[in-house]
């Protein structure tokens, strides 16, 4: 039996002093992927660092019409916040289909960002994996890789990243708060995950004692129409195998607000930046929807057994692009 250390801290100070002076810590909120990674033997903690009671538990307003969305705050109740439901229904969208219900009463919102892949390889510690291990290959490029990655993967890597709250975030230009050793900054959702590259061990851009304690929610789009999809293998809780989530503002039949960002494709949410330039000013006909996202699309270098997910995730994206429009026409 491998002791662990256990601390709660009483403030975010207290805890990032706590994490980033032992370099085998890690920071234990719902616990809903961590335990699970150290019953696998995939994540061996020396200490936890219980931030689960930190006052980081609300939603707020602030004046501008943004939400400071605390980073305890539990995946049912932000899915059901009446201003999330209103002002961002992808975004409550995102989270009902991420998980059971019995997970959202225990999973985090910055806990969910930290998700890691599941990836049958990573889990496996027999198995050779560079973002477990990293110089042991990637089993998964010769192996079972269906629900694997095809944008943004590398020769170490084609993991993807499981979050459908992390997908929703992206598309709205979150921003996430972090707090650490040197202070305070922020890090925009769409840079937050990184790409494998020849790092792929390294997950996100945190440094070492660096806490999430929220994530904002700028006011741009705020009231837009908007909307998640996300296809999978069974109905019921199950990780994507294709994303979409979608914001999108036409007036006088023209697109004058888009964003789009894809799950289940790459090693972070995947920010459709090539569609969405393509859209911008444009009506957002059945034509110029293909196009847009033929381009954004085409980026994609899938493998033996996955490449079924480039137009899966085309045909999510225009059909969902599609009912937005059409809602505002």
């Amino acid at each position: 039996m491998k002791p662990v250390g256990y601390v709660r801290p009483q403030s975010v100070e207290e805890a990032a002093e706590a994490h980033a002076g032992r370099p085998g810590a890690r920071y234990l909120g719902g616990g809903t992927n961590l335990v699970d990674l150290m019953k696998l033997g995939v994540e061996t903690p020396d200490l936890l660092v219980d931030v689960s009671r930190l006052p980081l538990d609300t939603v707020t307003e602030r004046p501008d019409g943004s939400l400071h969305l605390g980073a305890t705050v539990r995946n049912s109740d932000l899915a059901a916040h009446p201003l999330v439901r209103t002002r961002f229904p992808v975004l409550s969208q995102s989270l009902l289909a991420g998980a059971s219900g019995q997970l959202r009463n225990i999973a985090t919102t910055g806990g969910n960002l930290l998700q890691r892949t599941r990836c049958t390889y990573f889990q496996d510690p027999s198995k050779p994996c560079n973002k477990r291990e990293p110089g042991t290959g990637c089993a998964a490029r010769d192996g079972v890789h269906h629900d694997h990655a095809v944008l943004g993967a590398s020769a170490q890597c084609i993991a993807t990243h499981p979050s459908d709250l992390a997908v929703a975030l992206a598309a709205l230009d979150a921003v996430v708060e972090l707090h650490g050793p040197d202070g305070e900054r922020t890090v925009p959702v769409t840079e937050f995950h990184r790409l494998p590259g020849d790092r792929p061990d390294r997950d996100t851009v945190l440094r070492h004692g660096e806490l999430i304690t929220a994530v904002a929610l700028p006011p741009d789009h705020a009231g837009v129409e908007s909307a998640y999809r996300k296809a999978r293998d069974r109905a019921s809780y199950a990780f994507a195998l294709a994303s979409v989530a979608a914001v999108l503002d036409v007036r006088d039949g023209v697109v004058r607000q888009v964003a789009v960002a894809f799950g289940g494709l790459a090693h972070r949410p995947w920010r459709a930046i090539v569609a969405e330039a393509a859209l911008l000013g444009e009506a957002p006909t059945a034509d110029r929807l293909t196009r847009a996202l033929d381009a954004e699309l085409a980026q994609a270098e899938p493998l033996r057994d996955n490449a079924y997910k480039v137009p899966l995730a085309h045909r999510i994206a225009h059909e969902v692009l599609t009912e937005l429009a059409a809602r505002q026409t």
